[in-house]
């Protein structure tokens, strides 16, 4: 049989839940990012939407699609300086993409106000 410590969560008798107003404050960061994301891909997929556009633009001639190798490149750059060299430690250039989410989350529900449609 198994030896039970008597102990076992002393180790987390110093933790503190969360409190009523963080949790708020984070179910509001959710909720801007996920209208965010249904916003972006709103505009993405709809017909003539920026994805069609910049797809039609992309192709249309040889020249343009010269692009694509800079686009690649931009976008590994852009990961290399958000993502740390090592799992355990954090950035703060990390939360920068949750930060512009929200700020197009509050974009789209300003319009959706204004407007009444995405």
């Amino acid at each position: 049989m198994a030896n039970i410590e008597p102990n076992k969560y002393l180790k987390n008798k110093d933790i503190k839940p969360e409190s009523k107003a963080s949790v708020l404050v984070a179910t509001i960061r959710m909720g801007l990012m996920i209208v965010g994301i249904v916003g972006i891909a709103l505009e993405l997929f709809r017909e003539e939407g920026l994805l069609s556009k910049a797809m039609s633009s992309l192709f249309e001639s040889t020249s343009s699609m010269l692009m694509i190798p800079v686009i690649i490149f931009a976008l590994w750059l852009i990961n290399r300086w958000i993502s740390t060299p090592n799992k355990s430690e954090t950035k703060k250039s990390g939360d920068l993409p949750m930060y512009v989410m929200m700020a197009i989350g509050v974009f789209f529900l300003i319009r959706f106000y204004m407007t009444g449609s995405f």
